[in-house]
């Protein structure tokens, strides 16, 4: 008798063998559409339809892979480790106070670990192992989340040091001075942690279930859609009260790049691509990148502007990009990852729709530690309201490691 376990490996396998075999059939069908181009100056209407529903089922089945993926870092009711005699006594106090609101035993333990800010205002901090879990939840689905630098702090905020033009260094003999560049300076970059907030409410039967993982359940709850949250400010957030997203910075044409602002490269063409080779922007695009970020560069955009590159060939036939090489990867473009914000813009006029860089060096994740939860008995009887709240940040630290394809004329 297959597990349950066996039976997701086999079929994430098929949906992978189903990926790879969508994408042959799209190649070929594409490839037809170009052929009726070439002769007809257009091509078949059915053709194009043919085209767009096998661009469909790759979209689909990378949802389903997607999915898979979410699933596998998703521990079982039941499984935790087996945790110290501190980490038991405050989930057996967590449980009592999401469970029945006493929270006497959980202040006590909140006091004797000097917690900051605890309390019915406050709220209690879920235990480790559950904070852990929503993480987990949070770097799966949050697309920028997953690449860039993530920094955990116990203050309000992150403090940096900037040099604009890098720190200063050189050779020198063992005794000789290590002399300050004259030139150097020295930015003073601040990344706060904002307070992210979600309500999942739950009716007291299910609170009464022994059964449930009161735990799990807050972690399962609201950590998709901390991750929903703080993906689209990673990218579009305007600083006020959350991140600032990397497409809110100021940003210029690349030839004119300076420090605080974004470098672009334009198509040249509104709201599209050049008429002929395409996809020679995306190479502009890429080598705009200096070659010690491109090593861990990958491109970012959302999955209906992944569907038009996915028709780009090179000068030779071949195709730029491609479905995943192996179960758990992602497709590549030009051999750089991709990977799939669909909070992105779709490509219209003078719009920012890709970017491309070493997002572990150019963005910071900012992180506070801690979860907490309030319990709220009263605002929607008969269910139980819990306020949870978990601080975060965001910002572009290093502006020379990310730029942007916009598709428009300078």
């Amino acid at each position: 008798m297959q597990t349950h376990e066996n039976k997701s490996l086999a079929s994430e396998a098929a949906a992978f063998d189903e990926m790879r075999r969508a994408f042959a059939a799209f190649r070929e069908t594409n490839d037809d559409r170009l052929a009726q181009i070439e002769t007809r100056l257009s091509a078949d209407v059915v053709t194009e339809e043919k085209l767009a529903r096998i661009d469909r089922a790759l979209d689909e089945t990378k949802g389903r892979l997607d999915r898979f993926a979410i699933e596998a870092g998703r521990p079982r009711l039941g499984s935790g480790a087996k945790s110290d005699h501190a980490d038991r006594e405050h989930k057996a106090a967590f449980g009592l106070y999401m469970r029945a609101g006493e929270a006497a035993n959980l202040r006590s333990i909140e006091q004797k670990a000097m917690s900051a800010g605890s309390g019915p205002d406050g709220g209690y901090l879920v235990p480790t192992p559950a904070e852990r879990d929503i993480l987990r939840r949070m770097s799966t689905v949050s697309p920028i989340r997953q690449i860039a630098n993530v920094v955990e702090i116990s203050t309000h905020s992150l403090r940096r040091a900037f040099s604009y033009a890098g720190p200063a260094a050189g050779w020198v003999a063992e005794s000789d001075p290590r002399p300050q560049s004259q030139t150097q300076q020295i930015a003073d970059m601040s990344f706060p942690a904002m307070e992210l907030y979600a309500m999942p409410a739950a009716t007291q039967t299910l609170l009464d279930d022994a059964v449930v993982d009161i735990e799990q359940w807050i972690a399962d709850e609201v950590g998709v859609v901390f991750a929903e949250q703080e993906g689209a400010a990673f990218v579009n957030g305007n600083g006020v009260n959350k991140p600032t997203g990397f497409l809110a910075y100021p940003t210029v044409q690349q030839a004119s790049w300076s420090f605080g602002k974004i470098g672009y490269i334009d198509t040249g063409v509104s709201a599209g691509f050049a008429a002929t080779t395409p996809s020679d922007i995306l190479y502009d695009l890429v080598y705009a990148l200096k070659a010690g970020y491109r090593q861990n560069a990958r491109f970012v955009m959302n999955r209906r502007t992944q569907s038009d590159l996915r028709k780009f060939k090179t000068t030779t036939g071949e195709y730029i990009w491609e479905p995943p090489a192996t179960l758990g990867a992602q497709a590549t473009l030009m051999n750089f990852p991709v990977v799939e914000a669909e909070d992105m813009p779709d490509i219209a006029a003078d719009s920012l729709s890709v970017a491309f860089g070493d997002f572990s060096r150019g963005y910071v994740v900012v992180d506070r530690i801690g979860v907490r939860v309030l319990r709220d008995p009263y605002s929607a009887k008969p269910y139980v309201m819990f306020y949870t709240t978990k601080r975060v940040g965001g910002g572009v630290q290093d502006f020379d490691a990310i730029k942007l394809l916009k598709f428009g004329v300078a």
